[in-house]
């Protein structure tokens, strides 16, 4: 009796270890891929509440190449850069600019777009024509952005405050009340929300910025990141790429 008790104990032991090893195992080319919630062009809600941009475009083309499952999980920059690093996310895709200091925790993708910086202010203001401008004001700008790191790279030099913010929409409202004086925003996403109308306006000229990449926490996902590479390569060569570029900033 006390063997056939035993015996039992073991089998359901063994059932248990299987149903949470089972639990545990990632099926096979699908990913939890994490990205921004509010950087249009890039990643955006539409009329339809539906997530589009150029992001979520070229990830699903680049999927559909390679024959990957995945799950989009917008989340916010800061809350995506965070589920990769707890692994609780496989990849973020979310115009994360490829920095020497991102480097260190993150492998990235071959860039897949080239951005640059540019400064605005209210469209009606016409104080701030230039960062000798800023003397003694406040400017705003996203966290993790091309933008963010240009503000800071150039305030003591034009003495200025910088104030954050976790979302693109509440830092052109901080300027067109005028609580800050202007923000530093990626071009490609400030040209994209001057034409919707945001009441801002570019001055001075761009500078150059760095390039965007799909990045995985270092060492990890592998097979993943040379899908991305690889399916990037595909969507390029069969125009598919300019394509969705195309759609959401007009070319010259």
């Amino acid at each position: 009796m006390k063997k056939k008790i035993l015996k039992k104990c073991l089998l359901l032991a063994f059932f248990s270890c299987a149903l949470v090893f089972a639990g545990c195992v990632k099926k096979t080319g699908s990913y939890v891929i994490a990205t921004d919630t509010t950087f249009a062009p890039f990643e955006f809600q539409d009329e339809n509440k539906q997530y589009t941009g150029i992001d979520i475009e070229l990830l699903a083309a680049i999927a559909a190449d390679q024959n990957l499952s995945y799950e989009l999980k917008p989340l916010g920059f800061s809350a995506a850069v965070a589920a990769l690093e707890s692994k609780q996310a496989d990849g973020v895709i979310a115009g994360m600019s490829i920095t020497r200091e991102r480097r260190e925790k993150y492998d990235f993708s071959e860039p897949y777009y080239n951005s640059g910086v540019v400064m605005a202010a209210r469209a009606d203001d016409e104080s701030v024509s230039s960062y000798e401008n800023l003397k003694g004001k406040t400017v705003a700008v996203k966290i993790g952005t091309e933008g963010a790191a240009f503000a800071e790279s150039i305030k003591d030099k034009y003495n200025f405050a910088i104030k954050y913010f976790d979302e693109s929409p509440y830092m052109y409202e901080e300027v067109k009340t005028g609580n800050s004086a202007a923000c530093f925003e990626d071009y490609p996403v400030m040209g994209y929300g001057i034409s919707r109308g945001v009441g801002l306006k570019m001055t001075g000229a761009m500078e150059k910025g760095s390039s965007y990449g799909f990045a995985v926490l270092k060492g990890e996902n592998k097979e993943l990141l040379a899908a991305f590479n690889k399916g990037l390569a595909n969507i390029i060569a069969s125009g598919e790429y300019e394509r969705i570029i195309n759609k959401y900033i007009a070319s010259e």
